[in-house]
């Protein structure tokens, strides 16, 4: 069974390789039509293939692209810099507060974070557990831990305080 198999598949495949049809180039689009590449002259491709990728960003600049519209998304002002698009005033109002709050909630819950890490922390004296009696090395480690938490915390307190301060009021 297996001797029969493996020509067969072997020819399947040789066949599939010789039936793809002949490509053509006419300047940047691509056709295997033959009635429609003679018509407008185009020229075969060379090497069998092409890969085409759809939704390629173009460049910018010259080239056949450039007569093209513009579409009104891609405008640019004068001074060659992209036009702002212009928010409603209310509904940006509405996304300020939105946000407003949601930081003010944040830092609400950082501050409650931090005042429990300080207590925790107790001035680098933290109150011993019962492993660390037992095991004094483990003290040292747990401190630095509690110090590093701590300035991570208030980091984290002025970084959010910052944002609040960039926003409108």
């Amino acid at each position: 069974m297996k001797k029969l198999l493996v020509p067969l598949l072997i020819a399947m495949l040789t066949g599939a390789a010789w039936s793809q049809s002949v490509i053509y180039r006419c300047g940047n689009e691509y056709t295997n039509n033959v009635s429609q590449a003679k018509a407008k002259g185009c020229k075969p491709v060379e090497g069998g293939g092409v890969t085409v990728i759809h939704g390629a960003s173009r460049p910018a600049g010259g080239g056949a692209d450039s007569a093209r519209p513009k579409p009104a998304a891609a405008a640019v002002s004068a001074t060659g810099s992209p036009a702002p698009a212009k928010a409603d005033n209310s509904a940006q109002r509405a996304r300020d507060s939105d946000a407003r709050a949601i930081l003010q909630s944040e830092l609400a819950k950082a501050q409650a974070r931090l005042s429990e890490l300080k207590a925790e922390y107790n001035d680098g004296n933290p109150v011993r557990t019962a492993l660390e009696l037992r095991n004094p090395q483990g003290y040292p480690e747990r401190v630095e831990k509690l110090k590093a938490d701590v300035a991570r915390q208030e980091s984290d307190v002025a970084g959010i305080k910052r944002e609040l301060d960039r926003l409108p009021n």
